[in-house]
């Protein structure tokens, strides 16, 4: 598994098993959604300032977001579509 790969697989895997969407993610960590979204699917390139902080955003070490899987893992699936209710303010 190559580095953007693994980043990906991480992102995705740390993000939802912490119930967080890109969305709150990117603001947590200062980087717009579409960008997270594009390193999630390999797509884009990023700096290790970013790392430092999506880490610190996830609360992981730096090293995490580069820890291959164990064999055998199932990929990280996306959390489901949709507002939860009460996520938008006044509704």
């Amino acid at each position: 598994m190559g580095g953007r790969e693994l980043l990906a697989w991480n992102l995705r895997h740390l993000r939802t098993a912490r119930g967080l969407s890109q969305e709150r993610l990117a603001v947590d960590a200062g980087v717009a959604r579409g960008w997270l979204s594009q390193l999630e699917r390999q797509k884009g390139n990023t700096s290790l300032d970013l790392l430092d902080r999506l880490a610190a955003a996830l609360d992981v070490p730096l090293a995490d977001l580069l820890t291959a899987p164990e064999d055998g893992a199932a990929p990280p699936q996306p959390l489901p579509n949709g507002r939860k209710r009460g996520d938008r303010k006044g509704g």
